[in-house]
Order: C-alpha cells, then sequence, then structure tokens
C-alpha cells in the first residue's frame, strides 16, 4: 500500500514539476515574441517618421552640417544603417565606418568594425539600433569621446 501511495506521489510531483519547468518555458518564449514585437514597431514608427522627413523635402544631411558633424560613424548596419549611409552618399557629410557586432558578417560601401575595434575619430556617432540606444551608448561612450546619437532623435530634430 505505501508502495503505491509514494509512486502516486511521485508522479504528481512529477508532473508538477514538469509543468511549471513548461510554463516557464512558454513565458520566456511569449517575453521574447513580445521584446521583437516591441522592437519592430518602434523601428516601423521611426522608419515612417523618416518618411514623414521626406516627404517635407529635407535630408539627415542638414542636421550633421547644422550641428558641425562632418565625419560619422553609424552604429548598426541593417536596414536603417544601411539606408542611413545610402542617404548621406552625395552629401558633405562623410560616414567613415559602420559598427556591428556582426562585423564579419556584413558587407557595405563602409568598412564595418565591431565594438572590440580600434576606432578611429570621427564627430559623432549614430545609433540606428534604437531599442538598444542606452546600452550602446554606454559601450560606444568608453571607447570614444563624441556625441551618440540616436537615428530616432535625429528624425524628430530635423
Amino acid at each position: 500500500m505505501k508502495k503505491g501511495v509514494i509512486s502516486v506521489l511521485s508522479a504528481v510531483i512529477g508532473a508538477t514539476v514538469g509543468a511549471c519547468a513548461a510554463g516557464k518555458v512558454i513565458l520566456e518564449e511569449g517575453e521574447k515574441v513580445k521584446n521583437m514585437s516591441d522592437k519592430h514597431l518602434s523601428l516601423f514608427l521611426m522608419m515612417n517618421q523618416w518618411v514623414k522627413v521626406k516627404q517635407e523635402g529635407k535630408n539627415l544631411s542638414e542636421y550633421f552640417e547644422k550641428n558641425g558633424y562632418k565625419k560619422i560613424a553609424v552604429y548598426g548596419m541593417s536596414y536603417a544603417g544601411e539606408t542611413l549611409i545610402d542617404e548621406l552618399r552625395d552629401t558633405q557629410i562623410k560616414v567613415v565606418y559602420g559598427i556591428d557586432k556582426n562585423a564579419d558578417a556584413i558587407y557595405a560601401d563602409v568598412d564595418i568594425l565591431s565594438l572590440e575595434d580600434d576606432f578611429s575619430d570621427v564627430d559623432a556617432v549614430v545609433v540606428t539600433a534604437i531599442t538598444f540606444f542606452k546600452e550602446v551608448e554606454e559601450k560606444l561612450s568608453k571607447k570614444m569621446d563624441c556625441p551618440i546619437i540616436s537615428l530616432e532623435d535625429i528624425l524628430y530634430e530635423v
């Protein structure tokens, strides 16, 4: 009789532990999905603002010229980073290099460096990874002595 009770208790405890572990995995996956959704919403809203800026006939080079930034670096070489480099082509603003955690896997019209590399002097760094701006700013400010600016802020100031 005791053996049967112990077996039943073991099964119940095992099922409870298994359900808790499965619930934790589901919650973690749900959190990842929510974070990714928030990131993409932020990027969509930023790109929408960029379209509005273009519809007003403005170019982001105006912001850099107004602030005396002639040589910049771009952190985050995905779609927004590539688009920024394209927009600044044939202007007075020179994108000296890009910075990305996946530097080895990225092909671009400028040199791409990783956070571990040494950076040459630039007038400012524009961070296109807007949802990670604070973390990126903290890392870059330890290695560079220039303004570190969110692309999102530029789009609302130009």
